[in-house]
């Protein structure tokens, strides 16, 4: 781990295109305002973990869990539903 010390104004380079600028130094924490390119995914760690736990959870869930999303979901409009067939 790179360990810098920064004053308010400076910059840090990453690569080619990311700038990191430190904007303001209180007693409770650093603000930090980065530029990157689009396509660069910017996530604060405990957001990305946090997301990471939910989607994980969301992937394991049980039967009965999938039956009780089945049952809030309407009907599509003009169609049957899954796994029946229309009156003849």
């Amino acid at each position: 781990m790179l360990v810098l010390s920064r004053r308010v104004g400076e910059r840090l380079v990453i690569g080619d295109d990311i700038v990191v600028t430190v904007i303001e130094v209180r007693s409770d924490g650093v603000r930090l305002g980065i530029d990157a390119p689009r396509d660069v995914r910017v996530h604060r760690a405990e957001v990305l973990e946090a997301l990471t736990a939910a989607n994980a959870e969301a992937a394991n869930a049980d039967e009965s869990t999938a039956a009780a999303l089945r049952r809030l979901a309407p009907p599509a409009a003009g169609g049957t539903a899954r796994g029946t067939t229309a009156p003849a």
